[in-house]
């Protein structure tokens, strides 16, 4: 139970990362009660400093009596870091909100969108899964069409940015795409395939099933979220040579006729959401707009013209943002404002 206080000690652990970072930049946009700040990260990222709030602050390396007197505790630094340290941070008395996959699916550990599933937090046990960035671009996107027409069935392909991968993804296809421009073979070292000017399938392992690792997060994870172990989900993941922000063609298969006039309005005021729809400029979300966007970006709003109850959308976000970063601190802020 976080006590009830005016300002509360935050850890951020992988700090110095890509999802870490920008974690840092929105408690100081979001005005973030902190009384104190510690940035945690390994052993190679001594000595760094980063700026918070106008102030230089020394990087500290994680250890495992980190955490004493620590409220909150945000981690991405990987599952292995995880599974190691979340439960000494629960252990030295904060809450933790993880972005790796290790607690996403235990029954234990609630795994939260707060535009969807805000209620499931008052079930924490000290420790919140933050889910797979796909899912939630997904889950604030249709969540509030399921509230006024239950969904029976999601049909989805994602194209995810290349910054999902890391840094090191993004840094190999800005420099194969160098490497074209220049007329040379482009090198692949983090993907296995040249990812610059081409296409595939999510590099995540493949099941004997057919299905990668990404394609079972958004199956499992999107059930446990909806709170039905039943929902059907169908979906294809690839990579794509963006930068940032993911993007999904979506199909649903509603329990009634879909009414495009209503489902527009309810997305346009619901949270976390802007539509961008407009027929006539051929204008909808594209992902260099949802680039360092909090919304979700949600357009191509029709219906299916073979089975009126079928309806397509396409929805673009920011990965990093509202897929980790944005989603983790919302939760952090949920747990202040319910003292959970």
């Amino acid at each position: 139970m976080l006590q009830k206080k005016s300002k509360y000690n935050l850890a951020i652990v992988g700090a110095t990362g890509a999802v870490g970072t920008e974690m840092i930049r929105l408690v100081e946009e979001r005005n973030f009660p902190v009384e104190k700040i510690k940035i945690l990260a390994s052993k190679k990222s001594l000595d760094k400093k980063l700026t918070i709030s106008g102030h230089e602050t020394l990087v500290e390396e994680l250890r495992e009596n980190s955490f004493s007197g620590i409220d909150i505790a945000l981690f991405s630094a990987g599952s292995t870091i995880s599974q190691k340290f979340a439960p000494l941070a629960v252990k030295a008395g904060a809450i933790v909100i993880d972005n790796s996959s290790t607690f996403r699916m235990d029954p234990k550990v609630p795994l939260i969108v707060p535009e969807v599933n805000p209620h499931d937090l008052k079930n924490h046990k000290g420790l919140i899964a933050n889910p797979n960035c796909t899912t939630i671009i997904m889950a604030v996107a249709i969540f509030p069409i399921h509230k006024i027409n239950p969904i029976k069935k999601i049909t989805v392909a994602s194209y995810q940015a290349v910054s999902g991968a890391g840094a090191r993804a993004l840094q190999e296809l800005r420099e194969q795409q160098t490497q074209i421009l220049k007329g040379q073979t482009p090198d692949a070292k983090v993907f296995r395939y040249v990812i610059a000017n081409n296409i595939f399938s999510h590099d995540s392992e493949v099941a004997q099933n057919g299905y990668n690792k990404e394609e079972i997060k958004m199956i499992e994870e999107t059930k446990k979220i909806f709170g039905n172990p039943n929902l059907a989900i169908n979906p294809t993941c690839i990579r794509v040579p963006i930068e940032r922000a993911h993007s999904e063609a979506i199909i649903l298969e509603l329990t009634n006729p879909a009414d495009e006039d209503l489902i527009r309005h309810t997305l346009a005021k619901s949270p976390g959401i802007k539509v961008v729809d407009d027929r006539e400029k051929n204008y909808f979300p594209m992902p260099c707009e949802a680039s360092h966007q909090n919304d979700v970006l949600v357009g191509r709003i029709r219906k299916d013209l073979t089975d009126e109850r079928h309806l397509n959308l396409f929805v673009c976000g920011d990965q990093l943002l509202k897929g980790a970063a944005l989603n983790a601190l919302q939760i952090a802020e949920l747990l202040i404002s319910s003292r959970g």
